[in-house]
């Protein structure tokens, strides 16, 4: 279950705040990891990702204006 809520923040990343929501989709997939969930490792790194592709784009957003 934490997996998957680390996959939504994961997303969320992208458009909306990507430090809190990449973070806390990182830290959801080591926590849903370590209890034993089999895409705990892979929400760990979607959130990761979530979070770079969020600043690419609000950097991008931002210098654009």
């Amino acid at each position: 279950m934490l997996s998957i809520i680390g996959f939504v923040c994961a997303a969320v990343a992208v458009l909306f705040i990507p430090i809190v929501f990449g973070l806390a989709g990182i830290v959801l997939g080591i926590v849903g990891h370590s209890r034993g969930e089999s895409l705990g490792k892979w929400a760990a790194v979607a959130g990761g990702v979530g979070m770079i592709v969020g600043f690419v784009l609000g950097y991008l957003l931002v210098s654009g204006s």
